[in-house]
């Protein structure tokens, strides 16, 4: 569904999150108008509340057996002061007023001096329609979700009698929020996500290699029921575990390195897109601390991030403050153009708000954090780049990885990745770690490809704690020199 397709859908956000959230307690606007009135104590500049009610589900088929089948409904509020940089924050599990007024009082304890301030009154700010308000746990039944992932065991057999294990896992989420602000902003959003995953274990003699793929977004499990999806997943899982049964060691050295469109803009989220979110540059934290106006990476690098895209896992239509998300450019041309913000740093920095404000649930404080980031696609074709290399690294897709976002510092290990010789693909390596600093990658960008793609849906972040899905992309790009760890070439 096209941006402009998402924004024909038909839904009330707010009435809806106002009949689940607030209904069944009987609140109202002047039990509202009590809240705030604990929140604003002297000295605080602003307050929000932030309403939550979440059902999750998780199926697992391992090995042709459901080994997880759970259900859980989690329903709270957030109370947030904030009094300069100082931040008071409490969560109640239980939307009712005496409740929401202790944790007030609480969080309003941040603030020791200065003049209290009034309540505007409330008034909804309208957001984007990316999604539609359809529950996914309730379009399918129990039956017909363990039967799609006994289509996944089954085609990820069906490649090659070396797959010796298959676990295939379903999730979905049906998330009504709605935010309240002491400067009268009232906003609401109903929040559906599903997320596949295949993985598989490969055997070959005394060798195991294992492999995984899987995709998602903000729609319901019908869209992974079409034909050929879930296949699709499962048959790219049993791919990946049988190239690594046959990978060479890796070679190490500084090398190289050709990034693969897609997922391995984890790489550059990880790298690069942490160090410019607004916290870390406010506290002056970040390898990219007040340098806005520079240049940072080579003129080939156009990075964004868009919380704004129709049905992507790391969309929302609105942020978890309640401000519209949108599409920001960080970097263009190489240049740094600005930073993800939520509403206390942009204020404290005075900047404007980006629609960056997440958060893992009621229970947590906002920050700034990524939606689906990644690089703009360039002027070369992907064999054209990796023609371009007598020796070095294709990297196809990578697991775990970590970043210093004050020094700029990752270590990323390839779960799929070959050896170049002479500008061919010669055979898939095992065990590369890419180390580097992410400053210093960019500008060492000299080939980005025209083949520009986003990742399946799978991305989970972390940042101090807290979790969110995000998205990530890019297309096919050259580095000319990232330390490879290895054997020694």
């Amino acid at each position: 569904m096209s941006r402009d397709e998402a924004a024909t859908v038909t839904t009330d956000p707010i009435r809806d999150a106002e009949a689940q959230l607030l209904a069944p307690a009987a609140l109202d606007e002047a039990g509202l108008d009590q809240v705030f009135s604990r929140l604003l104590r002297p000295g605080v500049d602003f307050a929000d509340l932030y309403f939550q009610a979440a059902r999750r589900e998780v199926w697992v088929l391992e090995d042709g057996i459901v080994r997880e089948g759970s259900y859980s409904v989690d329903r709270g509020v957030g109370a947030r002061a904030v009094a300069g940089e100082r931040t008071g924050f409490a969560y109640c599990d239980e939307i009712e007023l005496p409740a929401l007024l202790g944790a007030a009082s609480a969080a309003s304890a941040v603030a020791r001096s200065g003049a209290s301030r009034g309540l505007e009154a409330f008034r909804g700010k309208p957001g984007h329609a990316l999604y539609g308000g359809d529950d996914p746990l309730a379009s399918l039944d129990a039956d017909s979700k363990v039967a799609l992932l006994r289509r996944a065991e089954a085609a990820a057999r069906d490649v090659d009698p070396r797959i010796e294990r298959v676990v295939a896992s379903l999730a979905g989420v049906h998330d009504t929020v709605l935010v309240a602000d002491s400067e009268g902003g009232w906003a609401a959003d109903v929040r559906p996500l599903v997320r596949l995953n295949v993985s598989v274990l490969a055997a070959a003699s005394e060798r195991r290699e294992s492999g995984s793929s899987g995709g998602g977004g903000r729609y319901t499990y019908e869209r992974l029921v079409a034909p050929g999806q879930v296949e699709a997943y499962a048959r790219e899982a049993a791919r990946q575990a049988l190239v690594n049964l046959e990978a060479e060691e890796a070679p190490a050295g500084n090398l190289p390195v050709v990034l693969g469109p897609g997922w391995p803009g984890v790489l550059l989220h990880e790298a690069v897109g942490h160090g410019l979110e607004g916290d870390f540059n406010r506290k002056g934290t970040s390898a990219f601390s007040g340098r806005i106006g520079e240049r940072v990476a080579s003129p080939l690098c156009t990075v964004v991030d868009d919380g704004a895209m129709a049905e992507r896992r790391g969309s929302l239509s609105i942020d978890d403050e309640g401000h519209p998300t949108q599409r920001n450019t960080l970097i263009e041309a190489g240049v740094l153009t600005g930073y993800m913000q939520d509403r206390q740093n942009a204020g404290l920095m005075g900047a404007a708000r980006t629609g960056n404000a997440r958060r893992e649930s009621y229970a947590h404080p906002p920050m700034p954090r990524m939606t689906n980031t990644y690089m703009l696609a360039g002027p070369h074709e992907p064999e054209e780049i990796v023609a371009s290399v007598d020796r070095g690294l294709y990297a196809v897709h990578f697991g775990g990885g970590q970043v210093d976002t004050t020094s700029g510092k990752f270590v990323f290990s390839a779960s799929e990745a070959y050896w170049i010789e002479n500008g061919r693909i010669q055979h898939p390596v095992k065990g590369a770690t890419l180390t580097g600093n992410g400053p210093d990658v960019l500008t060492r960008v000299d080939m980005v490809g025209n083949d520009l793609e986003l990742d399946t849906g799978v991305g989970v972040c972390g940042k101090e704690g807290q979790s969110v899905p995000v998205g990530v992309g890019q297309p096919t790009l050259k580095v000319d020199g990232i330390t490879v760890g290895g054997t020694q070439a």
